[in-house]
């Protein structure tokens, strides 16, 4: 397994959330070429509201996760083409690939599914993702955006990510990919 890096994610300045403190993600790759991601977000326990989860649900695919709390990542492959894997607090998960910038494969079938489990306590909420090498785009020259999606408990949406390249949230920009995934 490689050195795990924590790094954090920011909130877009249009849309901050007073009751996450802060946004952490840890990554590893695993012997396998697994990849490990695991979400720590921090809440506030003086902010006035805490963030609204999703309910849980049978683990599998679903679409539209990124409309309520969900932690992402972003893994570019050979060209312009990248995939997108929206991680859900509900146990429900969402892998598209992409030729290029928001260029859906309607066709793309996952070859495995991701593995999740959310707990919380009384600092926060924690999503661990184990992503199976058969779900990373080929390439040897992989970089990786990582985001997430807060739900606020009056439907508030707060977009988190390494950085941000838009006057509005956008996560599917390119420049946003920022770390080397080896």
């Amino acid at each position: 397994m490689s050195a795990p890096l924590t790094t954090s994610l920011r909130p877009h300045p249009a849309t901050p959330c007073p009751a996450v403190a802060a946004i952490e993600v840890r990554i590893a790759r695993q012997e396998n070429g697994d990849l490990r991601l695991d979400y720590r977000i921090a809440t506030d326990p003086a902010a006035p509201d805490t963030p609204r989860l999703p309910a849980p649900q049978p683990a599998g695919p679903a679409d539209n996760l990124w409309q309520h709390t969900c932690c992402e990542a972003f893994i570019t492959g050979p060209g312009a083409s990248y995939r997108e894997f929206n991680l859900s607090p509900s146990g429900q998960w969402a892998v598209y690939d992409f030729s290029d910038i928001r260029q859906r494969n309607a066709a793309y079938v996952p070859a495995a599914a991701p593995t999740i489990s959310f707990v919380t306590d009384d600092t926060g909420l924690s999503l661990h993702a184990h992503l199976p090498a058969a779900l990373l785009p080929e390439g040897s020259e992989r970089r990786l955006g990582l985001s997430a999606v807060i739900e606020a408990a009056d439907g508030r949406l707060s977009y988190w990510a390494l950085v941000h390249t838009e006057i509005q949230p956008d996560f599917h920009r390119r420049e946003a990919f920022t770390l080397a995934l080896a």
